[in-house]
Order: C-alpha cells, then sequence, then structure tokens
C-alpha cells in the first residue's frame, strides 16, 4: 500500500483522498504500481491547479461574461465535488466559492454600469429629442437643418434602451425632424412662389425702363424712373438665375437715357452759362439809370434793355433770383418815379389839393379870431380849447402846404 499526505492507494488498487469529511475514492488503478496511480491523481489535481489559475486571470484581466465564467466554475467544481484528483481539494473548492464572488462582485458593478449607461443614454437622448422639438420651430433654415443632420449622427453613436423608451425617444426625434422639414419646404416652396412673383414684376418694369430709354422728355421721365426704382426694391428678389440678367436690363435702359439727358444738360448749362453772363451786362447797364433824372429818357432805355433781356433765354436756376432782382430794383426805382411825376402834373388833383388847402387856411383864421373874441371876454378856458383845435388844423394845413408845393406851387 503506498500513499501521501492527501491520499492513499490500497491492496486492491482503489485510490483514495482525504477530505475534511474523511476518505473519498477516488478511482482503481490497476495498470501499474501505487506510486503511479498516486502520480496519476496528482498531475490531475495540478490540472485543475492550474485551470483554476487561468479562469481566475480571465475573470480578473478579460471582459468575460458571467455567464460563461460561471459555466466554467461549474465544471471544475463538478471534477473537484466528485473527487477525481488527489491533493487539496478543500482548497480548490475555496478557492471556487471566492471566484464565484468575485464573478457576483463583477456581475453587480456590470449592471451598475449598464444602469449607469443607461441613464447617461436616457438623458443624452432626451437632450438631443428636445434640442430638436426646439430646432422644429426655427426659421434658421441652412443652420437648424444642418444641427438637426448632427443630432442623428450623435444619436446613431448611442448605445439602444429599452424597446419601449427607444421607440417613443425616437418617435418624439423623427417627428420633430419631419415637422422641420415640413415647415421649410413650405417655405421655401412659399419663397419660389413669391420669387415667380417677383421676376414677373420685374420684367413688367425692365419692359417700360427699356420703353423710356429714348425718351426726351427729361423730367417726367427721370421722374418715372425714380418711381420705377421704387417699384423694383419693392417688388423682392426673383430667383437667382433670372435676377441679375433683369437688373443687368433695367439699369442698362437707365443708364442709356440718363446719358443721353446728362449731354443735352451738359449742353444747356454752357448756353445758360453763356445768358447769365449777357443778363449781368444788362443788369449792370440798367442800374447807371439809377436815381432817375430824365424819366422819359431812363423809361426808354430800360425798354430797350428789358426787349434784349427777353430775347437771351433762361440762366441757371440758382443764379436766377439774384439776376432779375438787380433789373426789378431798377424797374421800380423807374415806376416810383412815374408816380411822383402824376402826382405832381395832375389838374384833377392839384385842385383838390388847392381846395383843401383854402378850406384850412379859412378854418384856421375863423379860430384865430374867436380866441381873440374869447379872451377880450375874459374867457380863458374857451380860449385855451380853441387854441387846441387851433394846433391840430395848422398841423392839417403845414400837411397841405407842402403837398401843394409837389405840384409846383
Amino acid at each position: 500500500m503506498s500513499s501521501d499526505p492527501w491520499g492513499r492507494v490500497d491492496e486492491t488498487g482503489t485510490v483514495y483522498v482525504r477530505t475534511a469529511d474523511g476518505e473519498k475514492v477516488v478511482g482503481s488503478w490497476q495498470a501499474g504500481t501505487p506510486e503511479e496511480a498516486l502520480a496519476y491523481f496528482e498531475r490531475k489535481y495540478e490540472g485543475l491547479v492550474v485551470e483554476i489559475g487561468l479562469l481566475e486571470k480571465r475573470v480578473r484581466t478579460t471582459d468575460l461574461s458571467a455567464k460563461d465564467a460561471t459555466a466554467a466554475i461549474e465544471h471544475i467544481r463538478q471534477q473537484v465535488d466528485e473527487h477525481h484528483a488527489v491533493g487539496d481539494l478543500a482548497a480548490l473548492a475555496t478557492r471556487l466559492d471566492k471566484l464565484v464572488e468575485t464573478v457576483d462582485s463583477r456581475r453587480e458593478e456590470r449592471k451598475a454600469q449598464k444602469a449607469k449607461q443607461t441613464d447617461e443614454a436616457r438623458t443624452a437622448k432626451e437632450k438631443l429629442v428636445t434640442e430638436a422639438e426646439e430646432l422644429a420651430q426655427s426659421e434658421q433654415w441652412r443652420s437648424a437643418g444642418e444641427r438637426l443632420r448632427a443630432l442623428v449622427d450623435t444619436w446613431k453613436g448611442l448605445p439602444r434602451l429599452d424597446r419601449k423608451s427607444d421607440d417613443e425617444l425616437w418617435h418624439r426625434f423623427s417627428h420633430a425632424r419631419s415637422a422641420f422639414s415640413k415647415r421649410r419646404k413650405a417655405h421655401f416652396a412659399s419663397l419660389d412662389a413669391q420669387r415667380e412673383d417677383a421676376r414677373k414684376a420685374k420684367e413688367r418694369l425692365v419692359a417700360e425702363a427699356e420703353s423710356l430709354s429714348n425718351s426726351t422728355d427729361w423730367g417726367n421721365t427721370a421722374a418715372r424712373y425714380r418711381e420705377l426704382m421704387a417699384e423694383w426694391k419693392a417688388a423682392g428678389r426673383a430667383q437667382r438665375e433670372h435676377e441679375d440678367d433683369l437688373w443687368n436690363r433695367f439699369r442698362g435702359a437707365q443708364d442709356v437715357f440718363f446719358a443721353a439727358r446728362g449731354e443735352v444738360f451738359a449742353e444747356r448749362d454752357a448756353e445758360q452759362g453763356e445768358n447769365l453772363k449777357l443778363k449781368e451786362e444788362l443788369a449792370t447797364e440798367a442800374e447807371k439809370l439809377v436815381p432817375v433824372t430824365d424819366l422819359k429818357a431812363a423809361r426808354a432805355a430800360f425798354r430797350s434793355l428789358n426787349e434784349r433781356w427777353e430775347a437771351i433765354g433762361h440762366v441757371p436756376r440758382d443764379a436766377r433770383p439774384k439776376v432779375e432782382g438787380r433789373m426789378h430794383t431798377v424797374e421800380r426805382a423807374i415806376q416810383e418815379a412815374e408816380e411822383a411825376e402824376w402826382r405832381r402834373t395832375n389838374p384833377e388833383a392839384r385842385a383838390r389839393a388847392a381846395g383843401l388847402t383854402g378850406q384850412l387856411q379859412d378854418a384856421v383864421e375863423k379860430l384865430r379870431k374867436q380866441i381873440d373874441a374869447a379872451r377880450a371876454a375874459g374867457n380863458d378856458a374857451k380860449a385855451d380849447k380853441l387854441a387846441r383845435e387851433l394846433e391840430g388844423r395848422q398841423a392839417l394845413l403845414d400837411q397841405a402846404l407842402k403837398g401843394l408845393e409837389e405840384f409846383g406851387g
């Protein structure tokens, strides 16, 4: 019989292993010596030790799933429990128990980690949904559209939740994108319609602008072009492929008109500048007639100057008031001289002035006699009252006499 600290072989070839519960039969050995039998089953024990060590390392250093780890542990435990090896089987069972605890702990850690990842994914997806729903109301069509596409890429990179939660969030997310797309499509459809209306309106404006380009009705046509420009701005933009061409035609028609008007106005300005010089010379010549000493000669000279003035034509608008004002001043001076001459030579006016003077002289003489009589009678109050009245009548008489002198005495 052969034995070691953990097992023995009896005379029949039966191999035993020592455990805390007593000896357990390992197996029967008939092929060799008892020592060889113990060595064989000891090697099987060493194999279990190595297998457990490898499993411990895999659990510790790899992402071996709890399910696979548990299956491997049970496979080894079955061999330990069936006592198919000679060695410290209790120590192997203890290591397996600890490995089970490790696997359970790892399972809980992974479960907690997965739950955390799920919560983070849920929070992230809810955030994406909220942002998508806000963007669905945006009118920043380009930037909002680009951002929604970026949100889809972000969504695809996130873990899935449970089917119900994931489907609900995706439905909201997808609905927000669809709502935005629908609004954007409606906006651009409306914009296309507006641009088509603008194109038609601008076609009409271009046609009218081109029809006016050869007009020589400078004032009215220039005013109409200003109105057309206001209508052009109010019409809005046409499609890009039409806008530039329409504008070039519209602007080109105006350029033709204003270039022609500019040439005509330049010639007119030069002519009016010459006219101004001539009228300034006439005004200087007219101003030499003042003061009027010979009314008849002054009147004839001014008439001649005025005829030459009318024959000259227009002067620049901004210079007109000054040069015309000079001629009007001379004209007024001649008119005033004519009025003075008329008053001096008018027989009726002279007679009226003489009659009024005579009446005032009689009244003054009568008042003087009344004053003398009142003072002689001692009635000073009456005399003073009459004296005041005399002062007024005398002033009127002096004025009448002065007027009479204007008629030649």
